[in-house]
């Protein structure tokens, strides 16, 4: 029997969801502008969407996780994005939740894992 696709779908999109926002925040400890952010979070494996990433980025600065900054040295203004300290701070802690529940989830879903 296949999975139903649909249910599938939203399971990965509520995966995604905080996995993007901690991706997203390891990116910005130095600062990075919407485009670069896309394209080093494709490189490591976590496409994301500018449609997804910008609503992400004013979460995060409504949250004081990051700050912008316009940069308006070359031709076109640009806008930078960084972690602020409480990003850094937060960023920290979750950085370590995740490797620890990354951990846990890997053993309990072991190829050979049997439930008593």
């Amino acid at each position: 029997m296949q999975p139903n696709e649909e249910m599938l779908s939203v399971f990965v999109t509520e995966m995604r969801r905080g996995a993007i926002a901690l991706a997203v925040l390891s990116r910005l400890g130095e600062p990075g502008y919407g485009y670069q952010l896309v394209r080093d979070l494709a490189r490591g494996g976590v496409p994301v969407e500018a449609n997804t990433l910008y609503p992400l980025l004013r979460r995060l600065e409504e949250q004081s996780l990051r700050r912008s900054d316009w940069d308006m040295r070359e031709g076109k203004p640009r806008k930078y994005y960084q972690r602020t300290e409480i990003g850094t701070q937060v960023y920290a802690r979750w950085r370590d939740e995740w490797k620890q529940f990354n951990l846990s989830f890997n053993s309990l879903l072991e190829d050979g894992y049997e439930s008593e």
